[in-house]
């Protein structure tokens, strides 16, 4: 039997003021892969410095996520583009003898309900963000992130649920911001979708993916969630969930 189920509902998170403790972490950005961040001289550049919005359309969150690499760094901190220091962080112990590589952070998730857009976006104003820290072997270690405020709308989606595990996500173009954001162009450049372990990208021309009937027989039966993200030029992207019933 053929069915189409729609719905909406999840979480982001947001980033804010000095820290020196890391927010909890959950999975890294589904953005594809960034160019290499820049640096502002002769010091070792990081690989990756992003810093961008996530925008929930069903709960109404507004989260920025952070995501860096570079090798062996023990010492790193953030500063916004008024120079204002937002985050630090230090390893200790075998972390500060060894280095450390890859993080990816987020923070609190106040709905758009009770904290203003406008203060939000205050909070990060567009610019480049320095990234810069120190190695294991005390050189300098910088990036440049760059936060844009053009932030895509959630996408519309649907699944449909077929005989001998057919399952088809689909959802619709985004072309723009959510309503009441700055009224900035918007320019997809690809879409995620997340069934459980599943994850696959795909190019903006593609509104549509089929989910492997092997894995979706691995899935018990019942209610099952599935993430679509919208991702833009930026960096900055939109995420709605949805649910099929197996």
């Amino acid at each position: 039997m053929n069915c189409t189920l729609f719905t909406t509902s999840g979480g982001l998170a947001l980033a804010f003021g000095t820290a020196i403790v890391l927010a909890g972490a959950s999975r890294p950005s589904p953005a594809p892969a960034p160019s290499p961040a820049t640096s502002s001289g002769g010091e070792v550049p990081l690989d990756i410095a992003r810093i961008y919005f996530e925008f929930n359309s069903s709960a109404n969150d507004l989260g920025v996520h952070v995501f860096l690499d570079g090798e062996d760094w023990k010492k790193l901190e953030i500063e916004d583009p008024d120079a204002e220091l937002l985050f630090r962080v230090s390893g200790l112990g075998p972390y500060k003898a060894l280095g450390m590589t890859e993080l990816f952070f987020e923070g609190a998730e106040p709905s758009l309900d009770e904290v203003p857009l406008e203060e939000l976006l205050d909070m990060f104003p567009e610019g480049d963000y320095e990234f810069s820290g120190l190695t294991v072997d005390g050189e300098e270690i910088e990036g440049v992130g760059t936060l844009s405020h053009a932030i895509p709308a959630g996408p519309k989606v649907f699944a449909d649920v077929g005989p001998s595990n057919f399952l088809r996500i689909s959802w619709s173009a985004v072309s723009r911001g959510p309503t009441g954001f700055p009224d900035l162009p918007i320019h997809v450049t690809g879409y995620q979708v997340i069934v459980g372990s599943f994850q696959v990208t795909v190019p903006a021309s593609v509104l549509s993916v089929t989910v492997p009937p092997e894995f979706v027989g691995s899935l018990d039966a019942g209610l099952q969630p599935f993430e679509v993200l919208a991702i833009e030029a930026s960096g900055n992207q939109s995420i709605t969930e949805g649910t099929f019933l197996l």
